[in-house]
């Protein structure tokens, strides 16, 4: 399944189907490499894809970068892991009282065209059958966040993102840009479930523990699958002079998924109908955002 993308590409000048043949969901090819993800998925909830955008499509997706970068929201708050507000009934140093610098920005989804590379490739219908197949998930939906589906992260030098969950069970992470320095991926798999916050495993990495934490350092052109909502995760803080960019793509184990008024607020500095009318509505696992 190739075909053009609406900015005149074939999806095989922006990924290398050689290497990565998500386009032939009935080859050998496929099967073994939906398997290899979804071994390493199982493992730790997250897998690499190195070198998934060919160079023709990292150039794309770095100039589509580059373009919509200064339209980011910038934003430098204290945010606790869930996005929420503090909590003074509870004990001072538990996990919802912890508050950390986040100093990053994001382009929300509003502001890419429908011709644009990063758009463009989300919007494929080749690709979301891969990921749910990855993610051993029964059905996959779109996340229906008009300002969330399709993001790019923006990390200037001297800006982190700090410790957090996501809103939606799923990201695809495509990086577009390196840091020169910092700006390394970390993780920790599976830190909470449907059932349980497991308050006491976040606050012990928060106080420092580095036992549960994995780190990854991402090259430009590579594709990470990663279950955001489960392993709590952050970026280190970017050094040097260039910008750190990533793509993100969301996805939802639920139909008709949207950020909390809080989150959407912090991050893209404003809010929607769609975001209010969805706040009364609670999350079919019962976890904070």
């Amino acid at each position: 399944m190739t075909g053009d993308l609406p900015t005149g590409h074939d999806v095989g000048d922006l990924v290398r189907l050689d290497r990565y043949p998500v386009h032939a969901p009935s080859s050998e090819g496929y099967a073994i490499l939906v398997t290899d993800c979804r071994r390493r998925i199982d493992d730790i909830g997250c897998c690499t894809l190195q070198g998934f955008l060919t160079g023709n499509g990292l150039q794309a997706m770095r100039e589509d970068s580059i373009r919509v970068a200064p339209s980011a929201y910038h934003s430098k708050q204290w945010t606790n892991v869930y996005f929420g507000l503090d909590d003074e009934d509870l004990p001072k140093r538990h996990p919802i009282r912890l508050f950390f610098d986040r100093t990053s920005a994001f382009v929300p989804a509003d502001q890419f065209s429908e011709t644009s590379t990063i758009r463009a490739l989300y919007e494929w219908p080749g690709l979301m059958p891969f990921f749910q197949d990855c993610l051993g998930e029964p059905v996959l939906y779109k996340y229906a966040d008009p300002l969330a589906d399709v993001i790019l992260n923006v990390l200037n030098p001297g800006e982190e993102f700090p410790w957090h969950f996501d809103t939606n069970e799923f990201s695809i992470s495509i990086m577009t840009q390196k840091a020169e320095e910092g700006g390394l991926f970390e993780f920790c798999p599976n830190l909470r479930d449907p059932q349980d916050e497991n308050y006491g495993g976040v606050g012990a990495v928060l106080e420092g523990d580095r036992g549960p934490v994995r780190t990854l350092d991402m090259a430009p052109g590579d594709l990470q699958i990663f279950k955001s909502r489960f392993s709590m995760h952050r970026v280190t803080r970017v050094s040097g002079a260039r910008s750190r960019y990533m793509a993100i793509y969301a996805y939802a184990g639920e139909p008709d998924m949207v950020g909390r008024v809080e989150r959407t607020r912090q991050l893209y500095g404003k809010v929607l109908p769609v975001h209010l009318e969805a706040e009364a509505r609670r999350r079919a696992d019962g976890l904070l955002d």
